[in-house]
C-alpha cells in the first residue's frame, strides 16, 4: 500500500477521466498488437506452438488487467469511515518535511540496497568465469589496468604499433583507452581485488538506494520504496550491472546529483549544492553528454533561481516568501560549480597526457583516426568520407548508417520503446506516462524536472546514427526517472482510490505491477520468456566465444609465452579478439594481421614467444611452427 491517508487537496489528484483515458490508450495498444496475431491462422498456430505471448511479451500478459480494471472500478466501491492510519501506513507516508521516522527510512533504504545488490550478484552467477562481451568493456578494462599502474597511458609498440590496434583504444604513439576516466577509476580498485564486476554491482545497489531517497524527497517514503525496489528488479538495470560499461558508474553520479539537487531546492542547503556538483562531476567524468542531457532542466531551473531568487518550479506555498539573497545565491553557484571546474581540470590533464593537447580528448582523436563515419551529427557518413585516414577500421567504419531526419525519428522510437521494455514494461510505463502528463500540476512541482530530464536525454542523442546496445543504451539513464514517475503515479492513483472508496482497484493495480515484474524476471512456459533470460542469452553468446578462444590458446601453449596473430573476419564487426594488457607484457599477446603474408615478418618481432594463427572466419587456431 503506497498511501492510506489523504489530504482534502489531494482527493481529486487523478480525475476519473484521466484514468479512463489511460485505460483506453493501453486497451487500444493491446488490441492493435495482439488482435492481428490471433486473427491470422499462421501467426496463431505459431503462438500456440511456441510462446503464447510471443518472444517479446509486451502485450498479452496485461490482458487480464484490462478485463479486471472495469470490474473493480464499477463493481467494488465502499465508503469507509475515516480512521487513523496504521503504523506502517504512517511510515510510508513520511516525507523529509516531517523526518520523524528517519531511522525507519534508513531501514527501508538498506532493504532496497540489499535487494538491488542481491539481484545483480545472482545474475553474475550466470556469467561466472566468462570474460566481457562488448568491445567497450575491454577498453574500460584496459583503462582500469592502466590506472592500477598509476599511469594515464603506455607507449605504443614501437616496432609495429598496428599489430596491437584494439577496438576503442587509441594507438597513435600513446596506448590508451579512448574513454573518459570515471569508469576506469571505479573498476580499478575492484580489479586489484580480482573482482572487476563488483564495483558495478555495488553501483547498482547504491543507485537504487539513492532513487529511494529521491522518491522520498519528492513525495513520501512509500513512493521511494516502490521506486527503489522496482529499480532493483528492473531487467535492464540488472543486466547492465554485470557489464563493464560506463552506465552504472554514471548512475552513481547522477542519482547522487538528483537527490542532492532536489534537497537543495527544498532546504537551501549549501552542503547539498556541493554534493550535487560532486555527483554531476563524476557523471561527467564517465559520460559527459549523458550528464549534460540529464542535468539540463535542473541547470536551467538553477540559473533562473540565481537570476530571480525564486524556485518558480515549486508550488508557491512551498516557496520562500522573500527572494533568496544574492550573496547566498552566489555561494550556491560556487558550491555547485567548483567540483565541475575540478572535473574539467581532470579531463584536461588526461587529454594532455594522452593526446598532447589539453582541449583534444582521446575520444575525438580515436573517432577522427579510426571511425570518421561514426561522428556525431547528421550526414555522418557523408562528412566522414571526407575525413578518411590511412588507419580507418574499414569494416567497422562502414557499419555506420547515414543519419537523416527519417532515421533519427526511427531511432528515437526504437530507443523509447526499448527503454520502456527493459526498465519495467512498455504498457505500464506508457500508462503512467500519460497519467503523469495529465496531472502535472498535482503534487510537488519538482516532478516536472524529472519528466523534462527524460525528454532532454533523448534529445541529446538524436544526432547519432546508432540506436545503442539492445536498442537503448544511449538513453539508459532515463530508467530510474521512469521508475520514479511510475511510483509517483501509483501514489496518486492510490490516493484517489482511497478517497473514492474504490478499495478493490488497488489490488488490481498491484496485480498489474506483479505481472510486469514476473514477465521481466521469470520464464513461465508456455506463456512467456522472461526479458532478463533473453538478455542473458544475448550477452552470454559473445562471452562464451571469447572464453572459448582463450581456452584454446591456453590448451595449446602449455607453459610457453605465446603470440596469437588474428586474421579478422571482415564481415563480422561484433567480435574482435585483439585484447591485451596495456604494457603488452602478458603470457599471451593477441595481434592483428591483414593477411597471411604478414605472418612471418610479424612473428620475427617476437622470437621468445610461440606462434599461433587464428583465422576468425574459419574459427581455426593453428601453430604454423609445429612440424
Amino acid at each position: 500500500m503506497i498511501v492510506s491517508n489523504t489530504s482534502p487537496a489531494e482527493k481529486n489528484i487523478v480525475p476519473a477521466w484521466v484514468q479512463g483515458l489511460a485505460y483506453a490508450m493501453i486497451g487500444t495498444i493491446l488490441l492493435w498488437f495482439e488482435l492481428p496475431v490471433w486473427l491470422s491462422e499462421e501467426l496463431r498456430i505459431e503462438r500456440l506452438n511456441g510462446w503464447m505471448s510471443g518472444r517479446k511479451p509486451d502485450w498479452l500478459p496485461f490482458v487480464p488487467f484490462l478485463i479486471l480494471f472495469p470490474l473493480c472500478w464499477f463493481g467494488f466501491r465502499k465508503k469507509r469511515q475515516r480512521k487513523s492510519p496504521s503504523r506502517i501506513a504512517a511510515w510510508l507516508n513520511e516525507s523529509p518535511r516531517t523526518e520523524t521516522s528517519l531511522g525507519t527510512a534508513w531501514i527501508m533504504a538498506t532493504i532496497v540496497f540489499a535487494v538491488a545488490f542481491g539481484m545483480s550478484w545472482r545474475m553474475s552467477l550466470e556469467f561466472e568465469g566468462l570474460p566481457p562481451a562488448y568491445h567497450d568493456e575491454y577498453s574500460y578494462l584496459f583503462q582500469a589496468e592502466t590506472f592500477v599502474k598509476g599511469r594515464w597511458s603506455y607507449p605504443s609498440f614501437e616496432a609495429n604499433p598496428e599489430l596491437f590496434d584494439q577496438m576503442h583504444v587509441l594507438n597513435e604513439g600513446t596506448f590508451a583507452s579512448r574513454y573518459f576516466p570515471g569508469t576506469g577509476a571505479l573498476i580499478a580498485p575492484f580489479l586489484m581485488l580480482g573482482m572487476p564486476w563488483l564495483g558495478h554491482q555495488l553501483a547498482q545497489a547504491f543507485a537504487a538506494m539513492m532513487i529511494f531517497w529521491c522518491g522520498r524527497e519528492l513525495s513520501n517514503t512509500g513512493t521511494g520504496l516502490l521506486a527503489g525496489l522496482l529499480f532493483g528488479l528492473s531487467p535492464g538495470l540488472i543486466l547492465f550491472s554485470n557489464l563493464l560499461l560506463a552506465h552504472h558508474p554514471t548512475l552513481i553520479g547522477l542519482t547522487l546529483f538528483l537527490w542532492s539537487f532536489l534537497r537543495m531546492m527544498r532546504t537551501g542547503s549549501t552542503a547539498s549544492a556541493i554534493v550535487a556538483g560532486t555527483g554531476l562531476t563524476y557523471a561527467m567524468l564517465c559520460r559527459p553528454m549523458t550528464a549534460a542531457g540529464f542535468a539540463l532542466p535542473f541547470g536551467i531551473a538553477f540559473l533562473w533561481w540565481w537570476i530571480s531568487g525564486r524556485w518558480t518550479v515549486i508550488k508557491r506555498t512551498d516557496a520562500e516568501s522573500e527572494p533568496t539573497s544574492l550573496r547566498r545565491r552566489n555561494r550556491h553557484i560556487i558550491a555547485m560549480g567548483l567540483p565541475l571546474v575540478l572535473g574539467f581540470l581532470v579531463i584536461f590533464v588526461q587529454n594532455y597526457a594522452i593526446t598532447g593537447d589539453a582541449l583534444k580528448p582521446p575520444y575525438q582523436v580515436y573517432t577522427d583516426t579510426y571511425t570518421p563515419r561514426h561522428v556525431y551529427g547528421f550526414n555522418n557518413v557523408i562528412r566522414g568520407k571526407l575525413q578518411l585516414s590511412p588507419k580507418v577500421i574499414d569494416n567497422y567504419d562502414r557499419w555506420a548508417k547515414n543519419l537523416t531526419p527519417q532515421l533519427a525519428i526511427e531511432n528515437v522510437q526504437t530507443r523509447l520503446v526499448n527503454s520502456l521494455r527493459w526498465t519495467l514494461g512498455v504498457i505500464p510505463l506508457l500508462a503512467v506516462g500519460l497519467i503523469f502528463l495529465l496531472t502535472l500540476r498535482r503534487g510537488d512541482r519538482r516532478w516536472l524536472l524529472i519528466g523534462l530530464s527524460i525528454l532532454t536525454l533523448h534529445i541529446a542523442h538524436i544526432p547519432y546514427w546508432f540506436t545503442g546496445i539492445m536498442g537503448w543504451h544511449y538513453v539508459f539513464e532515463t530508467a530510474p526517472l521512469w521508475l520514479l514517475l511510475f511510483a509517483e503515479v501509483t501514489r496518486r492513483l492510490f490516493t484517489q482510490w482511497q478517497a473514492s472508496g474504490r478499495w478493490a482497484i488497488k489490488y488490481c493495480w498491484l496485480l498489474f505491477i506483479a505481472t510486469a515484474v514476473s514477465v521481466n524476471l521469470w520464464t513461465i512456459a508456455p506463456l512467456w520468456p522472461a526479458k532478463l533470460d533473453r538478455g542473458v542469452v544475448e550477452v552470454k553468446f559473445p562471452r562464451q566465444k571469447y572464453a572459448s578462444f582463450r581456452e584454446r590458446v591456453e590448451t595449446l601453449r602449455g607453459k610457453r609465452n605465446a603470440i596469437v596473430f588474428v586474421l579478422p573476419d571482415k564481415d563480422d564487426v561484433s567480435m574482435d579478439y585483439v585484447t591485451n594488457p596495456p604494457d603488452l607484457n602478458g603470457p599471451v599477446l593477441v595481434a592483428r594481421i591483414k593477411n597471411r603474408e604478414q605472418l612471418l615478418d610479424a612473428a620475427k618481432l617476437f622470437p621468445k614467444r610461440v606462434l599461433f594463427l587464428f583465422d576468425v572466419k574459419q574459427n581455426q587456431l593453428t601453430s604454423p611452427t609445429d612440424k
